[in-house]
């Protein structure tokens, strides 16, 4: 069988009960990388379960140059509708981008609460889209690391099965630059209602 998505980085369903969770992966990832968190609340906690692919994702770098952060919204969309005929309810959990987008989303769709794991608020680079662009159109990609790949803090043994673009597409770069600035926009600018006292009684 020849597909477009890398083996075992496919989606993935696991039904259970009648609250849904909804795993969304991040910037040149898949939905591998979201599977074991799936399978846990799944099996453990009898969650039903849908690991989106974002687009653009989990085929080759190039697909992912070609998508806009709206189909990445689109995505996650495409994966609430389809998890909403199945339960009562949704949570969003994402990781790094994923978690963005979970942010974002959730002012958009009908959400029972959110999970974000690493989620950036804002690239270290504070570029404009528009410079970022304006790159990409004479270097298409840049290197994950300066070092070689699963060098540096990376857990060997996890690194081993993990799936992911070994570059980052400097085009995408600007998307994620354009997701985040909507995100930002979207949210709450008081954030004390966030703010949580561990020591408060």
């Amino acid at each position: 069988m020849n597909t477009q998505t890398i083996k075992t980085a496919e989606p993935f369903f696991l039904p259970g009960g009648r609250t849904g969770i909804l795993l969304i992966h991040g910037f040149t990832g898949t939905p591998k990388e979201m599977r074991w968190m799936g399978e846990y609340l799944n099996r453990e906690l009898g969650f039903t379960c849908l690991g989106v692919r974002l687009s653009g994702h989990a085929t080759r770098p190039k697909d992912m140059v070609r998508s806009r952060w709206t189909d990445w919204t689109a995505s996650v969309e495409d994966g609430y509708n389809l998890l909403r005929g199945a339960v009562d309810e949704i949570y969003f959990v994402g990781l790094s981008m994923g978690g963005a987008l979970s942010l974002l989303m959730s002012t958009r769709l009908d959400v029972k609460g959110i999970v974000t794991i690493s989620a950036p608020y804002q690239l270290t680079a504070q570029y404009p889209a528009w410079q970022i662009k304006l790159y990409s159109y004479f270097k298409t990609y840049l290197p994950k690391t300066k070092g070689e790949p699963g060098a540096g803090w990376f857990d060997m043994e996890a690194y081993k099965g993990h799936i992911s673009y070994p570059l980052n597409p400097i085009r995408s770069a600007a998307e994620l630059k354009l997701l985040l600035d909507k995100m930002q926009t979207a949210l709450p600018k008081d954030n004390r209602a966030y703010v949580v006292d561990p020591f408060e009684r």
